[in-house]
């Protein structure tokens, strides 16, 4: 066990000023991490507790930083505050701003929202304004190493057991350049899909930064040919002036965002029209309350919402219950199809399975906060660290 900061003398406990700081005050903040996913519990002077989780990989360093730039901030302070403390900590660590912060940040304030959640008897998306429910979901291929006819086949199988009917692929390589993974690949999996699925399925794809404008255009008019309705990150996503002329070139939807932390930059694209979807993932960008920042910054613009959520840890869960919550919620629930075999380190998080499909819906339940338990397996074999707040 570690040691709290403010005992080894690296970085004093602090307080942010101002807010509400009403309800039990927070105690401590604990991490439970390996390099590639990292659970955080939150406790309060009374001994309850909150769940939430750092964003996948790296989560060892991440962890670090919640424990040295984000705690010291959250310590002492009432539950009532923590949309202040939120608000607080890239202030107070403005040095330090970046991606590093906010995936820190989005461990502490999902374990607060728990503990609200619990504290009350209501799931998280209940305190948000919505209510518990069923989402549609799209079947999300992360994989680029597959060919097309094996992920349609693929695609086929995921209809047939649990009545899914969109289904996203990949297409260009990841921050490619205009090359793909393979020469062909993309003209081949485009038609390939519709073939396959039929006419009535709703098709997406993500290019994953894979393209320079001019062939992102020539990509997605095929799409537009093919009757696709969802064409992601085609351009390097730090470069907006590129997926905004790729978007006003075509009428298909453009979406992007989900690397996205900077809320400043979020605002330059919804005002620049870069994208048609908006897609912030709440682990990246900061936590529930910064990722409803950019929904509503949407809404404000005629945008919906479909945010990024890539593999089965907690994201998926957390980004259930936000599209039960905002106004603008997208058509679609983004639901990952890898399991274990090529994501091994989702095996055991959980003591139960948050995520059932039936046609093609998954369901937020009536359970306290998350409505989830994490594996006490996993928390044993974790790297264990806690900040604790001094007398």
């Amino acid at each position: 066990m570690s040691q709290p900061y403010s005992a080894s003398g690296a970085v004093p406990l602090r307080h942010a000023r101002g807010g509400d700081d009403s309800g039990p005050r927070i105690a401590r903040i604990e991490t439970f991490t390996t390099p590639l996913v990292g659970f955080v519990r939150v406790t309060t002077r009374d001994g309850a507790i909150g769940w939430g989780q750092v964003s996948p990989y790296n989560s060892d360093i991440t962890c670090q930083v919640l424990h040295r730039s984000v705690a010291p901030w959250a310590l002492g302070r009432g539950m009532g505050a923590l949309e202040d403390i939120v608000a607080q900590v890239p202030l107070r660590e403005h040095k330090y701003p970046g991606t590093y912060l906010c995936r820190a940040l989005a461990g502490f304030e999902t374990a607060a929202w728990d503990w609200r959640g619990r504290s009350l008897d209501l799931p998280v998306a209940s305190l948000l304004g919505g209510d518990p429910g069923p989402i549609r979901a799209y079947a999300s291929s992360m994989r680029r190493d597959i060919t097309p006819a094996d992920e349609a086949r693929r695609m086929q199988d995921l209809r047939d057991r649990h009545g899914f009917d969109a289904f996203k692929v990949r297409v260009g390589a990841e921050c490619g350049q205009d090359r793909d993974e393979w020469d062909g690949r993309t003209e081949e999996i485009v038609p390939t899909m519709r073939r396959a699925m039929g006419d009535d399925a709703h098709l997406l794809v993500d290019a994953n930064s894979g393209f320079l404008p001019e062939r992102a255009i020539a990509v997605g008019r095929m799409l537009q040919d093919h009757g696709y309705e969802h064409y992601e990150e085609p351009c390097l996503y730090w470069e907006l002036e590129q997926t905004a002329s790729v978007n006003a070139a075509l009428s298909i939807e453009v979406a992007g965002g989900e690397q996205d932390w900077d809320l400043v930059n979020w605002r330059r694209m919804i005002d620049m029209r870069a994208v048609d979807i908006v897609q912030p993932d709440i682990l990246y960008v900061g936590g529930m309350i910064r990722a409803m920042q950019v929904a509503r910054m949407g809404h404000a613009a005629g945008l919906p919402c479909t945010p990024h959520a890539a593999n089965l840890s907690m994201v998926t869960l957390f980004t259930m219950h936000l599209l039960r919550a905002v106004p603008n919620a997208g058509r679609y629930l983004e639901f990952s199809i890898e399991g274990d075999d090529y994501y091994p380190w989702q095996r055991g998080l959980f003591r139960n399975d948050p995520y059932a499909v039936a046609d093609g819906r998954v369901s937020v339940t009536d359970a306290p906060g998350w409505g989830v338990e994490i594996s006490p397996e996993f928390l044993a074999r974790a790297q264990y660290q806690v900040t604790e707040e001094q007398p």
